[in-house]
């Protein structure tokens, strides 16, 4: 799910390599030897052939439990991040933010997609005690990316974007040109990061298999680099109703009157 910019890439490789050596070391088969960097990341989730992926917490909770089997969760070492929980941070053009987000009534929002958790169920969350019940902004701009979101303010095609904050730690510091001219208004309410799965057919030997990987990348050595780089410091097993709180922050706004954006 993070895979910009490229020395993120490089970083992400690197994990794999370790984990792919360690689950064949551990009896695994079929590990494939390098990323599927081309798929699309809603047919990966629930591709039968696979080995792990990280998901978005929303759709999770909404279309994936019971179809997918829950492998770990990251912790991530970045402003916004509270042990395994995470935010999105609202960003505006530096010259035209008001003074908080209540100000924002009128403007026009990017999203990246509405099945998202960071860059529109948290937002929704953030807003709806503003909105009273009525539509808050004037127009939804939805660009399919977070960081196309944060281009689109950039160049006034909207006004706000709420940005997941770990995706804005890796631009902050390893291409802080991308975040030119914008400043972060407000951050959202908090929810679980993204989590990694496997399929649901994958057998409790491999599930176990994939969660000593990962909890072994977190300490080894040659990884060190890689990690700093991702901002990469623990894996945790949570429950899957540990994702609730996402289901819980909809809700919330549905019962508040603002049940979609705008």
């Amino acid at each position: 799910m993070y895979v910009a910019p490229p020395v993120v890439v490089e970083a992400e490789r690197a994990l794999w390599a370790f984990l792919r050596d360690h689950l064949r070391g551990a009896g695994m088969t079929g590990v494939p030897e390098t990323l599927d960097e081309q798929v699309a990341h809603h047919e990966a989730w629930l591709d039968p052939r696979l080995i792990l992926a990280q998901t978005c917490g929303f759709p999770f909770v909404k279309r994936l439990r019971g179809r997918v089997r829950l492998v770990a969760t990251p912790v991530y070492d970045a402003p916004g991040c509270e042990g395994f929980n995470m935010c999105s941070v609202i960003v505006m053009r530096k010259a035209d933010a008001p003074a908080d987000l209540a100000a924002c009534a009128g403007l026009t929002v990017a999203i990246n997609e509405r099945g998202s958790n960071s860059g529109y169920n948290l937002l929704r969350a953030a807003i709806a005690p503003h909105a009273g019940g009525k539509p808050f902004f004037s127009r939804v701009v939805e660009t399919g990316g977070h960081i196309a979101s944060m281009a689109a303010v950039q160049r006034g095609a909207a006004d706000l974007a709420a940005i997941d904050c770990i995706t804005f730690d890796l631009l902050r510091r390893h291409a802080p040109e991308r975040l030119e001219g914008l400043v972060v208004l407000d951050k959202t309410p908090y929810g679980p990061n993204l989590p990694f799965i496997t399929r649901l057919s994958a057998t409790d030997e491999e599930l176990t298999a994939l969660r000593s990987a990962l909890k072994a990348a977190m300490t080894a050595p040659e990884l060190l680099e890689a990690r700093a780089v991702l901002g990469l410091k623990d894996v945790v097993v949570l429950e899957e109703t540990a994702y609730d709180i996402l289901l819980q922050h909809e809700q919330a706004a549905i019962r508040a009157g603002y049940s979609d954006l705008p």
